[in-house]
């Protein structure tokens, strides 16, 4: 799943409140006129309000279990039937997670399973628990996914490996090693479908974390003439990038010092209150007597609650600069509040970060 900052995340356990329910327990009924509708409501509503979305996902799940029919056989059947009667994509993942609570001793039954009904939602959390009892035998699975026709399939693939895959728990044994998903990766490295390649370079990118080394050397020899292989670098190494390393700006062909003279750097207004925006602006000037390749990145010192601050990198431009040019960039930076940030008042530095390195400063003071 994005890893993004969102003012609507605290509502988004609302996709299974009692309206999904009901919605559950007809479509179900539809399905199989024994089922126990009532008691399924009964079960799957009790606490509601209290459960977090995953929460609510698996006493979902555990509530299908209690009310079809059995065996684990023939639930899926009623769950494969139901998977595309289901009216929005992320409600349906309670059903991959019906296949990973009860599913675990009837492997190939379940990985076929998860294929289909990954089209609907994603099977993207269920598929872990897998990996966790038998890893080479899931992988073994994956690697046919990774070629699958189906682009959700393939997603999958890459997703469900993921080694710090949010809202899920980690898988050590690849964080610890990456090796045993990389035929996965090289399958999807030129991919078709954007929502492919986005899983492939935060899978990359959560590698990078732990083996900045292995991902470099892999990405070393994938052809950037690839548009899409390409794209799928430049993500892949975002977070390497924004802590300015070299290794990783030298495959963009910036890591290199950046031979410009800054002319301006500013943040306006100089003091604001939460809600409010700031607008940044640069002027640079080339000083090299050759083109050169710029990656530029701003810095915000964000106050924390404690005292200190936490820096947080953002992305601004890349551009390539001929002797003597010069570029003015302007960005504006909404400052409120997000699930994922929370603002304080003081002094928030502002830092112009340009090849990875830090060439300006300036600050804005958030205020009460």
């Amino acid at each position: 799943m994005a890893d993004t900052e969102t003012e609507t995340a605290p509502l988004l356990k609302e996709i299974f409140n009692r309206d999904r329910l009901n919605h559950f327990a007809r479509e179900t009924a539809a399905i199989h006129p024994a089922f126990n509708g009532e008691r399924f409501l009964q079960l799957a509503s009790e606490g509601l309000d209290n459960l977090s979305i995953m929460q609510r996902l698996r006493q979902i799940a555990v509530s299908f279990h209690a009310t079809l029919p059995g065996p684990y056989e023939k639930n899926i059947e009623i769950l494969w039937t139901l998977a595309p009667r289901i009216n929005h994509g992320f409600a349906s993942i309670t059903l991959p997670e019906y296949v990973a609570l009860y599913g675990q001793d009837h492997f190939d039954l379940s990985m076929k399973a998860l294929a289909y009904l990954t089209r609907f939602g994603s099977s993207e959390f269920a598929v872990r628990h897998f990996l966790l009892k038998d890893m080479p035998r899931t992988l073994a699975v994956m690697r046919d996914w990774s070629q699958d026709d189906n682009e959700h399939v393939r997603r999958l693939s890459s997703e469900g490996c993921r080694p710090r895959l949010p809202w899920s728990f980690q898988l050590k044994q690849l964080i610890a090693d990456p090796a045993p998903v990389a035929p996965i990766l090289e399958n999807l490295k030129s991919d078709p479908s954007l929502y492919v390649r986005k899983s492939v370079a935060n899978h990359l990118n959560d590698i990078t974390k732990d083996h900045p080394e292995w991902v470099l050397e892999k990405l070393s020899h994938w052809d950037q003439g690839d548009i899409r292989t390409a794209w799928i670098m430049k993500q892949a190494l975002r977070t390497l990038v924004k802590k300015g390393d070299t290794r990783a700006l030298h495959v963009f062909g910036a890591g290199h010092k950046a031979e410009v003279k800054v002319e301006a750097f500013s943040v306006t207004p100089s003091s604001l209150k939460l809600g409010g925006a700031v607008e940044i602006t640069t002027k640079l000037t080339s000083t090299g007597i050759a083109p050169q390749k710029l990656v530029i990145d701003y810095a915000v010192h964000y106050v924390k609650k404690p005292g200190g601050t936490s820096k947080k990198v953002f992305k601004w431009k890349e551009l390539t600069l001929a002797p003597n040019a010069g570029a003015e960039l302007t960005i504006n930076r909404a400052i409120r509040d997000f699930t994922t940030r929370i603002h304080y008042p003081g002094s928030h530095a502002v830092e112009l970060i340009v090849n990875g390195e830090v060439l300006g400063e300036a600050a804005f003071d958030l205020i009460t």
